[in-house]
This record gives C-alpha cells, sequence and structure tokens, in this order.
C-alpha cells in the first residue's frame, strides 16, 4: 500500500548524537509561579479551525532511533542478555533473508506489469543482481520476469527456525583499527565502537576504501561523512562519487524507515538527492541500485495506469515477503473448526489468521480465548509487547513478551522442526509489531497453527519500519472482530471520543480528568513538577513514583529533557554522580530500538549502571549507559505506548502545537488508569489535532502481497 509520504530527508531531529520523536521549537524559558485555576475541557475546543498545517511525526519516526516505542522488556536474566538476544535474533532474520534470497536466484518478482522505463529498471536490477550485466548496463534492455504464480495448496513443510545464538562483539583489535581511520579523517575517536558493531570485522578497511560508510552509523549527518571523505580522499571524491550517491541512498531510505517506511518512491529520493547537490540524482539512484544497496518494485497497478517505483532496502523487503508468504501459509494450513463461544472464539477456531481490535477493556476477550483454547488441551500463548502490558493480564493470562517468547527467554519453547511449541498464538498490542519482528514471529510458526492479531488501530503505531496491523487489517484476508466492550468511566469515554475525532467534554466527577491551562514552555514545567510531587498525590493519592508525565519530545523547553531536569530537582536530587544518574533516580532504558524499559536506578560498577526494571535486575555497560539510558519521570508517546500507570500528566506547551494528532492525542490520553491531568497551552490546536490530523500514512508493501497471494480465485 503506497500512502502519501512527506519528504524522505525532513529536517534532521538529531541533538547531541540523539534522534528527537517529534522536534520541538523552545518557547519561553521563564518559570511563571502564579496559580492556575482547574476546569473541565472547554466544548468550543471541538469547533475547528481553517487552513490548520499540524503534521504529526509518525510512530516510528525518530522514535526507532532513539529505542522509542512503548512497553518494557521482557524479565530476562541481568547484565544485559536481553539485548544479546535481541541483536542475535534481529542478525538471525536477516541471514534467513540473505539465505532465501540467494536460493530464489534474484529479487521479489513483483513487476510483471511495468512498462517502458520502470520495466527496463526493474529488470536491468534483476540482471545486475544475478550477475547476468554489470552496473554499467544498468539501463540495457531485459524481458520482464513473470510474476510469480500462487503457492499450491499442499505446502512443504517449513525450514527449521533455530534459537539465536549470543551476538558477537566486535574485537579490541578490530575496535583500534576503526579507531586509527577515524582519527586520520578528523571523525571522533567515540564513534570506533558502533562503526565496528556496525560493520563488523573488516569494518577499518571499509571505512578507508569508502569513507561514506560513516553514514551506516546512527546519528552521523551525510555532511559530517562529506567532510570525512575529504579529509580521506582529497580529490579522490567529490559530489558525484559513486560511493556517495549509494550510501546517500540507503541513507535516505534508513531514515524513512524511522517514520516507519518500507519502501519510497523513486521521485521523492531523487529529490532529496538533489538537495543533497547530487549532481544526477537518476544516475544515483541506478549506481545505489547496482551497488545492491536497494532494490526496486512497482505498486501494484492495474494495466494502462501510472506506474509508480519504489525504492525499498532489502531487509524490509525480505522481510515483507517473508511475512506474507508466512500469513499466507497460515490461512491455507489451518483446519476449519468449530469451537464453542463468543464470536472471537468461533473465529478463532475455523481460520488460521483472525484480527481482533478494541481498547484496554477488549485485552479480556482476548486473553479469555486463550484461557478457553489451553481448557480443550491446545497449547495457547498470549503475548505483549513489553513486560508491563503482560503484568496487566495477571496470572491467569500467562503471558509473556514478543521478544522473550522469540528468545527464548519465556514462553513453551520450540519443536524438534525448530517451530514454536504452540497451536494458537494471541499477540496483544499488535500496532507495536514492527515487520522484522512481525516476520521473526509468523515464520516459527508451525503449520496448521493460529494467529491472532488483537490491539487498538487508534494508537501510534510501531517504532520500528513497517505498518502491519493496519496492512493485515486494509488487506482484508481473514476475518475481523470488533470488540463492542468499551473501556469505562469518563477516561474510557473521553479517549473513546478521540478516537473518532471527538474531543468532548466529560463529566469528571472523581476529578479523573483534570485541565490545567498555562501560558508558556516555562510554566508548563513549573505546573508539571507541582502536579507530579504534589497535587496529584494529594488529591487523588496516586503517589509521585506511580504518576507518568508524557510530552512531545525529547528537546525543546518542555520537552523530555527539561521535564526530566525539573523532576529529578524537586523529586530524586543529586550531582548525577554515575554518568548523570544518581541511585533512586527514575528511568527510560533502550535496550533496543522500539523498545522501551522503565526502571530506578540501583548503583554503579566496574560492569555498568545497574537497574531494577520493574523487578528484574539489569547492568546496562558502561558505554552504553549514554545512549540507552534516559531519564524515565517523562517520556514521549512513542515510548509509552503498550503501558499505562494509575496516574499520567500529558504535557502540551504552545510549541508543541505543530507535532500533535489524532493517534498522539489518542496514545497520550489513553496512558491513565485512573487520573489525567492535561497540560493545556495550545490552545484551539488540541482540538484542531483531534478532528482534522488522522496521522500520518506509511508506504508499505504488505498490503498488496497479501492480497495478491490471498486473493479469491477467479
Amino acid at each position: 500500500m503506497t500512502a502519501p509520504t512527506p519528504d524522505p530527508t525532513p529536517a534532521d531531529a538529531a541533538d547531541g548524537g540523539e534522534r528527537r520523536e517529534s522536534p520541538v521549537a523552545d518557547g519561553s524559558a521563564g518559570l511563571a509561579g502564579a496559580e492556575s485555576g482547574v476546569q473541565a475541557p472547554d466544548p468550543s475546543d471541538d469547533a475547528p479551525a481553517a487552513g490548520d498545517a499540524a503534521a504529526e511525526g509518525d510512530a516510528g519516526a525518530a522514535a526507532a532511533a532513539e529505542g522509542e516505542g512503548g512497553g518494557a522488556q521482557d524479565a530476562g536474566p541481568a547484565g544485559g542478555s536481553e539485548v544479546e538476544a535481541e541483536i542475535a535474533a534481529q542478525r538471525e532474520l536477516r541471514a534467513r533473508i540473505e539465505q532465501r534470497k540467494a536460493e530464489r536466484g534474484g529479487t521479489i518478482e513483483s513487476g510483471a506489469k511495468l512498462s517502458g522505463k520502470a520495466a527496463d529498471l526493474l529488470a536491468a536490477v534483476r540482471a545486475v543482481e544475478s550477475g547476468d550485466a554489470a552496473g554499467s548496463e544498468f539501463f540495457d534492455a531485459a524481458p520482464p520476469v513473470p510474476r510469480r504464480p500462487a503457492p499450491a495448496p499442499a505446502p512443504t513443510p517449513p525450514a527449521p527456525v533455530r534459537a539465536p545464538e549470543r551476538a558477537p562483539e566486535a574485537s579490541p583489535e578490530t575496535v583500534a583499527a576503526v579507531r586509527a581511520v577515524l582519527v586520520r579523517g578528523g571523525a571522533p575517536e567515540a564513534l570506533a565502537l558502533q562503526v565496528a558493531e556496525t560493520l563488523g570485522e573488516s569494518a577499518a578497511d571499509l571505512l578507508a576504501d569508502d569513507p561514506w560508510q560513516l553514514l551506516s552509523v546512527p546519528g552521523v549527518r551525510p555532511e559530517q561523512a562529506d567532510g570525512f571523505a575529504r579529509a580521506l580522499l582529497g580529490d579522490a571524491c567529490g559530489p558525484g562519487d559513486e560511493r556517495r550517491a549509494a550510501a546517500l541512498v540507503t541513507w535516505l531510505l534508513e531514515r524513512a524507515a524511522l517514520q516507519g517506511h518500507t519502501a519510497q518512491d523513486a521521485s521523492a529520493v531523487r529529490a532529496a538527492l538533489a538537495e543533497r547537490k547530487v549532481p544526477d540524482p537518476d544516475e544515483a539512484v541506478q549506481q545505489a541500485v547496482a551497488y545492491g544497496a536497494v532494490l526496486v518494485f512497482q505498486e501494484g497497478v492495474e494495466d494502462e495506469q501510472p506506474v509508480t517505483v519504489l525504492l525499498g532496502l532489502d531487509r524490509y523487503a525480505m522481510a515483507e515477503e517473508s511475512l506474507a508468504d508466512r500469513l499466507a501459509r497460515l490461512v491455507r494450513t489451518a483446519t476449519s473448526q468449530d469451537w464453542e463461544g463468543p464470536e472471537l472464539v468461533r473465529a478463532t477456531g475455523a481460520h488460521g489468521l483472525v484480527v481482533h481490535t478494541g481498547g484496554e477493556a477488549a485485552r479480556a476477550e482476548a486473553v479469555a480465548l486463550a484461557v478457553r483454547a489451553r481448557e480443550t488441551g491446545l497449547r495457547a500463548v498470549v503475548a505483549t509487547h513489553g513486560e508491563q502490558g503482560s503484568r496487566r493480564l495477571g496470572a491467569e493470562a500467562g503471558a509473556v513478551t514478543v521478544p522473550a517468547l522469540l528468545s527464548g527467554a519465556a514462553g513453551p519453547g520450540r519443536d524438534e522442526d525448530g517451530a514454536l511449541a504452540l497451536d494458537v498464538l494471541v499477540v496483544l498490542d499488535a500496532p507495536q509489531l514492527d515487520v522484522e519482528t512481525a516476520a521473526m514471529l509468523v515464520e516459527s510458526m508451525p503449520d496448521g497453527s493460529r494467529l491472532v492479531l488483537s490491539g487498538d488501530p487508534g494508537v501510534l503505531g510501531s517504532a520500528g519500519a513497517g505498518h502491519v496491523f493496519g496492512d493485515v487489517i486494509a488487506a482484508r484476508v481473514c476475518p475481523q472482530i470488533a470488540s463492542r466492550t468499551p473501556d469505562p468511566g469518563p477516561l474510557g469515554e473521553l479517549v473513546s471520543g478521540i478516537g473518532i475525532g471527538e474531543l468532548n467534554q466529560v463529566p469528571a466527577p472523581g476529578k479523573e480528568i483534570v485541565i490545567v491551562p498555562v501560558r508558556d514552555a516555562g510554566e508548563a514545567v513549573h505546573r508539571t513538577v507541582q502536579l507530579v510531587a504534589d497535587s496529584v498525590p494529594r488529591a487523588i493519592g496516586v503517589p509521585a513514583e506511580q504518576t507518568q508525565v508524557i510530552t512531545v519530545g525529547h528537546g525543546g523547553s518542555a520537552g523530555t529533557r527539561a521535564l526530566n531536569a525539573a523532576l529529578k530537582q524537586r523529586l530524586n536530587p543529586g550531582p548525577g554522580r554515575f554518568g548523570g544518574f544518581d541511585p533512586g533516580d527514575r528511568v527510560a532504558y533502550t535496550p533496543a530500538p522500539g523498545r522501551t524499559l522503565t526502571g530506578t536506578v540501583v548503583s554503579a560498577d566496574a560492569e555498568g549502571l545497574r537497574l531494577d526494571c520493574e523487578g528484574t535486575g539489569t547492568v546496562v555497560p558502561r558505554e552504553r549507559v549514554e545512549s540507552a539510558v534516559r531519564h524515565g519521570w517523562a517520556l514521549t508517546a512513542h515510548q509509552a505506548a503498550g503501558m499505562r500507570w494509575p496516574a499520567v500528566v500529558v504535557v502540551l506547551p504552545g510549541d508543541a502545537a505543530q507535532m500533535l494528532s489524532r493517534p498522539w492525542v489518542y496514545t497520550a490520553f489513553g496512558r491513565a488508569e485512573r487520573h489525567l491531568s492535561v497540560v493545556h497551552g495550545v490552545d484551539q490546536a488540541l482540538a484542531r489535532a483531534v478532528a482534522e490530523v488522522p496521522g500520518a500514512e506509511r508506504t508499505t508493501r504488505l498490503r498488496p502481497l497479501l492480497e495478491a497471494l490471498l486473493a479469491p480465485a477467479p
């Protein structure tokens, strides 16, 4: 499905080596100490204003680079083993993708209807990848490859899936060699470990040969890589260098992936290359394809319709195709059975793939399905995005996290064929599934098993690339069961209205919802600290440690950095003697991109920073503390997705107005269980965002792939 997409090179969100979820402009700096009254939502906020251009940074935007996205880390042994398992699992997926790609002898066969230059482009790409043509022969004519026929009804057994092994670390020798190259090029030595881990044991040679490989390190900008290349190569390089072109195309597609896209329109990539002073963007794209940096696809359109050529990184392209193939396999291999019970139970008995939609209360329906399946002797597993989501379900659910299930740290383990030993898998928080994780999960399921994807389609999507839950819904290739169980109370009523584009005035006799108007960002910080430290504990009875602050981004006068600094000063003052942290500090730990684990600092020693993450001891190595740990009194909505707290304070300073959208507001407001305070400084922009800004769509290929594989016979 190709959706309208933003330019793939938005203003960079890097800030001090970090990438923000949504960059927020600085507002007024001073603190205003005047008390503000408490009032109910004004119904006049519902009136939209014409010409509003608020744009929402999609769920995966810089969130993926920051490791944003809701959900706590699965419980596991201390010392960061859960991180290693995650990295190993990702590498295993990529290895399997490469193996499948080699076995098929070419790229994805999805271009039978291309014509003219687009057909020549795709055919030439396939010839280059197969070794039948050189990169210089890129536009030589070649006949289009026929579309792959649909799989036979009786599929062959799946290849065994091995449990991931411990990921190898870069050797000291490799890091030292990389450091020497960095010094020669005038780049920071601190990048040595990241470069070595990203490029592997040959990192130093690769970097010396192709300095633009530095762009593969998160946070490095093209102008920085250009300066590094000039220092190493001198007059031997220029803006049209084919190595630069390939690296820039890859960098643009990686940045698009941070916004959730798995592919980009080739014309948008060419335009972005022109902005980067590439002399011939068309040739640059050709060179990138010839280098094998990207793949070329076409959107599935009818004959005589305009053709849209898409560019994508192979890791996402192959993950989407693998996911589509395996979902189709589940649909075809499940044996229809008559299960008695509610609609969701009956649908699961009759089909191999089922979608279940609803809010927080609807989670109980999916859990009840798993419990019922277990009572009949089936091996049923409930998986959530994060540990906090599992704990909210209670012991009866026996829920595990998706990462723990994949790594083998929890769950049923694997059978003799390497598949997960289960009959029914219920995945809650399904909107948080990125395409690579979803591919790993579905590839691990045995033939004949059943998959239920359950979640709230109104929340922000995955931090990683892909739109799995939305694409499966849009493809309409399986039953879709919508829950009729509404979330209770004033908070449930408020959030339900937001989901359909209405910001309603909701009676809150028990102070479930409180609006705190502010004039500027400085006052927003002051009032937020007052709410967390005093007002909410006193008036609502929820202590500060159970109150979560949510704001639009990390930067700005009322971003997470400013709020966390103010909250630390009030709630746990200290010198920050452990890399900026003190025992008792609340933190947000990012063990892997797209996963946030909340916890508390316990101590630090030679091994690293010791955290208590919801009862699980975790050690963050010293070299990873700066990039993986933040103070956590305040989070972004992307980080908070999939988690809930007794009380939530949502901060909306005036300079955040353009960052708001309906999914953002829906997600942020929906994190509160008992009480929601809104520090409100955006005037009518909040109502406009809810009514008029549905959120940025993502360019993905899963929907048409599913439709092609599971289209009804003519």
